[in-house]
């Protein structure tokens, strides 16, 4: 396999970076700059609506103006049609994004406070909580089967299976969900993260290196990884399927959480609504996100048909299965401490006051 080059410039040591030291050795550090963010300062206002739903009290004591969420390249459905500008104008809260190149650089700007909320894998939240950030998990995602993430080879490559990784070099995007893949893929057939060499790069320049031949093990996620598998035959060694069982989270730092529950709720609530639509009415999706995405339509709708859009609410069960996870990182000494999980968890009765009807009821059942 080639060996990538990349020349990097010196930037400001980000969260992730404050542990590097920690993976191993051979580990190419790759930093992506922010993109650009809204900086609006929060107010408080008191806001009135005069058709709530059931959900809702006439009055609501919102303590922001503008809503700041962030998404990731793979873009966001809620994004494309507005449900969240809908339903939170008459409340006063204007809606503004910001696009990530991954999981890692959306959990750098909530860090920084340039976002109040977005959406991630479960690995980031974890490398984000050892890096020191004040996040909470607001709600979880609904896991897929699996498909959409794996780890994949040239489709002439002699790499035959996740064993032969061993003293291979191997090209993700560090603290995403490709990196717990990655680990878990290999305890799965004995090998450590310290037996093969672990190569850091974002997934947009990876998906061109991988197309171009001058990498071979990848792991990655869709919308990348229907693109390589389409274009280039890309063969899978291992997906995801029985791995990634969390599904992923809404994250939001604990200010904009505990400061912000109705609008909080709102949020959630619109979310899942949407994606009840979307797992209804997936060719619709595609025709949707495909043009904005700039992505073969045939390509998309093998994203979607693989893809969850359902939420899940917060429970005990979800926490301690990501603290088998973060014990996983500790393990393999790729987080530099343990850390708990409920430390980055609301209270019962904040979970309660921010979680919607239908994913309480979805628990119940």
């Amino acid at each position: 396999m080639v060996t990538l080059f990349h020349q990097v410039k010196q930037q400001k040591v980000s969260i992730f970076q404050r542990f590097a030291l920690f993976v191993t050795p051979s580990l190419l550090a790759v930093s992506t700059v922010l993109s650009s963010c809204a900086t609006s300062t929060n107010q408080s206002i008191t806001a009135s609506t005069t058709s709530p739903s059931k959900n809702e009290t006439k009055t609501a004591a919102i303590k922001i103006k503008v809503l700041r969420l962030g998404y990731q390249t793979a873009g966001d459905i809620v994004k494309v049609k507005g449900v969240l500008e809908k339903r939170l104008e008459p409340l006063g809260v204007k809606v503004e994004w910001s696009q990530f190149a991954a999981g890692p650089q959306l959990m750098e700007a909530l860090n920084v406070g340039k976002i109040d909320l977005g959406s991630v894998g479960e690995t980031p939240p974890i490398f984000a909580q050892a890096a020191g950030s004040s996040l909470v998990y607001v709600s979880g995602r609904r896991p897929s089967e699996g498909k959409g993430s794996a780890i994949i080879v040239q489709k002439d490559s002699p790499i035959k299976s996740v064993a032969d990784l061993k003293g291979q070099k191997v090209v993700f995007q560090k603290g995403s969900a490709s990196h717990y893949l990655l680990i878990k893929a290999l305890d799965e057939v004995g090998l450590k993260y310290s037996d093969i060499q672990a190569v850091t790069l974002p997934p947009v320049d990876a998906r061109e290196a991988f197309i171009q031949g001058r990498i071979d093990a990848w792991v990655t996620w869709d919308p990348y990884l229907a693109f390589v598998q389409s274009k280039a035959e890309a063969r899978v060694l291992r997906d995801a399927n029985k791995i990634a069982t969390q599904g992923g989270f809404y994250i939001a730092s604990r200010t904009f959480a505990t400061e912000n529950p109705e609008v909080l709720r709102i949020i959630l609530e619109e979310i899942d609504k949407n994606g009840d639509w979307a797992e209804s009415n997936r060719p619709e999706v595609v025709k949707l996100v495909a043009p904005i995405l700039k992505i073969d339509p045939q390509i998309y709708e093998v994203v979607s048909g693989r893809a969850s859009y359902r939420l899940r609410a917060i429970t005990p069960q979800v926490l301690e299965e990501q603290q088998r996870i973060a014990d996983l990182f500790t393990q393999e000494k790729v987080i530099p401490k343990k850390i708990d999980i409920k430390d980055a968890a609301l209270t019962p009765e904040q979970y309660e006051a921010i979680t919607p009807d239908t994913l309480k009821t979805a628990v119940k059942n």
